[in-house]
């Protein structure tokens, strides 16, 4: 469908009004940045000795340990995330009611509960009891439930997204209720659920952060003793963010790369099969 269906293009006064208002908005936006600027430099925030500590070696390397400690937790709670959401979610759509039910109240209540509560009350738990559970565990547990609940009911919704064709053609030729969901439904979801995923991977590195509440390792914990010891608070937290966002961009690139890849090789499939089933039909007689 051509795109001047959907909507009118704008004319040559439209264009400039929009570069006018783009401009317009770009000056706003320097002249925040300049103020911020300036009054932290009135604050003596610029000052190199609050700054040295993210350009000494010793420093910067106690950050990267922190970074690798957030990538591990958040790459670990996705990889259970997508399993647990797999589990569930299949579970939402099973014939069974008791195993229905069991999956539907499991999801929704931990779809429910805060994320910090999550990390809280299981680390609590645990270090009352006789084998403790470290931080690290509790954070990757919380994220692992609460990304789970949500994986699952995208990919429940995925699943019945699927046309109804497709699932009467399988049922037609002899296919079992499990047959079509594992052979036909869920690769199909799968794709359609790759943008959340993918979401929920940058939802899941941030959502790490909470487990500074519990003493959990990261960007966040490495930052409390650097502040501590030089006063930083300001250039610490603009350090700590900026790490944050550039993992997350990273991470969106590297979600639309694959997501144009993947929409490549779809049309090249669905070319080649055209192909052949032209080739196969043979010239008219």
């Amino acid at each position: 469908m051509s795109a001047s269906v959907l909507f009118d293009a704008p004319g040559p006064k439209a264009r400039m009004r929009h570069r006018i208002l783009t401009g317009v908005a770009a000056l706003l936006l320097l002249g925040v940045a300049a103020l911020v600027v300036m009054r932290m430099a009135d604050r003596g925030q610029l000052e190199y000795a609050l700054w040295e500590p993210f350009v000494t070696t010793s420093y910067v390397q106690f950050i990267l340990e922190g970074l690798v400690s957030t990538l591990q937790m958040a790459a670990l709670s996705i990889l259970f995330a997508v399993v647990f959401g797999a589990v569930f979610g299949i579970g939402k759509l099973s014939e069974i009611t008791v195993v229905r039910w069991v999956s539907w109240l499991v999801v929704e209540f931990f779809r429910a509960v805060p994320v910090l509560l999550l990390m809280v009350f299981l680390f609590v738990a645990y270090a009352l009891g006789d084998g403790p559970l470290s931080s690290f565990w509790c954070v990757v547990i919380a994220l692992t439930l609460y990304n789970g609940s949500v994986l699952a009911e995208v990919l429940r919704a995925g699943i019945n997204a699927v046309p109804t064709g497709q699932t009467e053609a399988a049922y037609a030729i002899g296919l079992r209720r499990s047959q079509v969901v594992w052979l036909i439904q869920l690769p199909q979801a799968v794709r359609t659920m790759l943008p959340a995923l993918i979401s929920q991977c940058v939802v899941a590195l941030k959502d790490t952060s909470l487990g500074y509440y519990i003493l959990a390792p990261g960007l966040t914990a490495v930052a409390r003793p650097i502040y501590q010891e030089f006063g930083n608070h300001v250039p610490t937290a603009i350090v700590i963010t900026a790490l944050y966002i550039i993992v997350n961009l990273i991470l969106t690139g590297f979600a639309t790369w694959l997501e144009k890849r993947l929409s490549r090789a779809r049309k090249a499939t669905v070319v080649d099969d055209l192909s052949d089933s032209t080739n196969t039909a043979g010239p008219a007689v």
